[in-house]
């Protein structure tokens, strides 16, 4: 009824229950899974048969989860794949875009529908094809051609009044990379340099720029370009991969200089001492595993007294359980924690802490599809052991 998996099963145990109650491919179950985002009718039609889930297709007006990168190496990409796509990296708002006709909708990272609040977005986007559609982007705001901080565009994509006063005050530019959908035909299993040139033939505007190459100086000159128009970085992409709604993994990899950071869904606290006695003074952070939540951390730093404030009353009525000065949440707010370095730990179940956590921002914008995966985070440490500058215990 709530489309919420609340008691530790993963969805892909969901997929092979479904599968193996209809005696169907698994396969068949996760392509229908990815292209309704929509578990009971995927498993509906699981019970007619494998046919009506290989007729299954992205539909308008009924968005799908977005595919999500992980962090990695222009120099590891190369050796891998050869030749790269590599796109700018927006410090924005991911969107997914829907046309039919002169009728569109626009939906966030989390799949809600924000079109009433980002009526400028939607303008320009109609103005950008004549098609029907589904595109994929990221919305930036700019000020005096320069790009503003991501906050700035989640305010818009949370705004419900004064629109009009609010469009005055930020431009917001839509960065279209992808299309899943182009008049009547789902392109999710094409390749991405299909999708590139379907892309191009359809939209006139507001196109991302993109450059394919197999030299690294060159990749690394787009990478500096990215940094000096004020971005966060790169995105290095397969150009052979498919579009894969809602999964992280190594067909698209992103390169930033700050700090590493993950994404980690929050999920116990501790009350505060002192004047923070009134509000959660530190809190435990998970990674998923299968769908399963899994803690890696605690965090007590990086937020100020007015973002711990704001944070407590996004919290306070998601409490499931407490025990002295400890409580536990129910998922669902995202925090991106910058840490200096991974260390192997076995205080937390994901057998790894991190070194001086600290929360960079709060992620309103991510769900808990969207937060890091215990095995990246295992790359990652892998990755950083290698690393000269490696902590050592």
């Amino acid at each position: 009824m709530l489309e919420e998996l609340r008691i530790g099963v993963g969805e892909g145990s969901v997929r092979d229950a479904i599968a193996k109650a209809f005696t169907v491919d698994p396969a068949l179950v996760e392509h229908a899974m990815q292209a309704l985002n929509d578990t009971g009718e995927v498993a509906r039609l699981a019970k007619l048969g494998p046919a009506s889930l290989r007729d299954v297709a992205i539909t308008l007006f009924h968005p799908v989860r977005m595919m999500l990168a992980q962090q990695g190496t222009i120099e590891d990409m190369v050796r891998e794949h050869g030749q790269i796509a590599a796109e700018y990296k927006y410090d924005g708002s991911r969107f997914q875009f829907h046309k039919k006709g002169n009728w569109a909708r626009l939906y966030s990272r989390r799949l809600e529908d924000v079109t009433g609040s980002l009526p400028d977005v939607i303008e320009k986007l109609i103005s950008a094809t004549e098609h029907d559609v589904i595109l994929d982007g990221e919305v930036i705001a700019m000020k005096d051609g320069r790009p503003m901080p991501f906050q700035s565009v989640l305010r818009r994509f949370r705004r419900r009044h004064d629109i009009a006063e609010a469009q005055g005050a930020i431009e917001m530019v839509p960065n279209v990379f992808d299309i899943l959908y182009l008049d009547g035909e789902t392109l999710i299993d094409l390749p991405l340099s299909e999708r590139r040139k379907r892309l191009e033939g359809a939209v006139t505007l507001f196109l991302a720029p993109q450059m394919v190459s197999s030299d690294l100086p060159e990749i690394e000159r787009t990478y500096k370009s990215a940094l000096e128009a004020g971005h966060e970085g790169i995105m290095i992409k397969v150009p052979g991969s498919p579009y894969s709604p809602g999964q992280r993994g190594k067909n698209w990899i992103k390169i930033k200089p700050e700090v590493d950071t993950l994404d980690l869904a929050v999920i116990g606290g501790e009350w505060g001492e002192g004047k923070r006695a009134h509000v959660f003074g530190s809190f435990l952070v998970a990674c998923q595993d299968g769908g399963r939540l899994i803690p890696l951390s605690r965090v007590a730093t990086g937020l100020s007294d007015e973002q711990l404030a704001e944070v407590y009353d996004l919290l306070k009525d998601k409490i499931i359980k407490k025990a002295g000065k400890e409580v536990t949440f129910e998922p669902g707010l995202v925090f991106e924690v910058g840490y200096s370095e991974l260390q192997v730990s076995p205080t937390y179940e994901a057998g790894f802490a991190l070194r001086f956590p600290r929360v960079i921002r709060i992620r309103e914008d991510k769900g808990i599809f969207d937060i890091e995966t215990l095995d990246s985070i295992r790359e990652r440490y892998q990755r950083q052991s290698k690393s000269p500058q490696a902590y050592k215990a």
